[in-house]
């Protein structure tokens, strides 16, 4: 009997370390989908901003030109963007060494990043009375790392799951970033933006 006990205990074992790499790996395409979210807003405040006069701003413009869309002369977006390579680099640092310390500061990153997520969402709904999808993307995916965040820890943490190999998260994880970042810059060509 006891056996049959600790063989079930080891394949329900087994299935949650699967489920975490997966949901650690999840994490990181997230991670990688709002970095080109927020590298697509990025280059249209650099390279699309400011409107030529006349041209009143509608809809993702009215908030992308709005007074809550910078800190000081810095866009939110650029921000976000360091907000997201920030969790590539600590997401895949995560699953290859499942350090208990990488596990907290993620999660109070994320937490952090869900409230100026709420935020944002709040004054583009609100205040500024305009959706940017691109803004609501980089909502989503915040909300879902940190998400995934919780689940894990729910789980037991990263350190129920075997550590992956370096050679298996970086390549692609470095040729995912670079595509996303790519097809964000040849999108602001395809963009309607107004007067470019």
């Amino acid at each position: 009997m006891g056996e049959t006990v600790t063989q079930s205990e080891t394949a329900q074992s087994y299935g949650t370390q699967q489920y975490v790499n997966k949901l650690l790996g999840a994490f990181l395409g997230i991670a990688v989908i709002g970095w080109g979210a927020s590298v697509f807003l990025t280059a249209v405040h650099f390279w699309a901003l400011p409107l030529p006069s006349g041209i009143e701003p509608e809809g993702s413009m009215a908030v992308i030109t709005s007074a809550w869309a910078y800190v000081g002369p810095v866009p939110l977006a650029l921000l976000g963007a360091g907000y997201y390579a920030t969790m590539i680099v600590l997401g895949g640092l995560w699953l290859e060494t499942k350090h208990e310390l990488l596990g907290t500061g993620i999660f109070a990153i994320t937490l952090g990043g869900l409230g100026a997520s709420a935020y944002f969402v709040s004054l583009q709904l609100g205040v500024i009375g305009a959706i940017c999808p691109f803004c609501m993307i980089s909502a989503a995916a915040t909300t879902s790392l940190f998400a995934i965040e919780v689940i894990v820890k729910h789980l037991g943490g990263g350190r129920v799951a075997p550590p992956i190999s370096s050679t298996r998260i970086w390549p692609p994880l470095i040729v995912a970033t670079i595509s996303i970042t790519v097809v964000a810059m040849y999108g602001l060509t395809l963009a309607p933006i107004p007067g470019v």
